[in-house]
């Protein structure tokens, strides 16, 4: 499956970088001394449907099937760092 690397700043409300690679995101991250979380996205799947696909999330309640919930859906079981001043955490 393709991923990408996307990168969350501290505070910031949207991504502000996508990368094909993580190496290059850290990179970046490192080179500006940036806080945050980097994170892998699978593509071409939400992270709602991979998360149920790799049993990492099952859906137990209605509630949990509403537009609400899966637009804001995200698993910890994603891979991800989390940088403070460009250094991993």
């Amino acid at each position: 499956m393709k991923e990408v690397w996307v990168f969350n700043g501290a505070g910031g409300r949207f991504p502000s970088a996508v990368f094909e690679g993580r190496a290059e995101a850290q990179d970046w991250i490192t080179k500006n001394a940036l806080t945050g979380v980097l994170t892998k996205y699978p593509v071409g799947i939400s992270v709602y449907e991979w998360a149920q696909e790799n049993g990492q999330f099952s859906v137990t309640k209605v509630q949990r099937t509403s537009s609400a919930f899966i637009q804001n859906f995200s698993s910890a079981a994603q891979e991800h760092d989390h940088f403070e001043n460009g250094i991993a955490q």
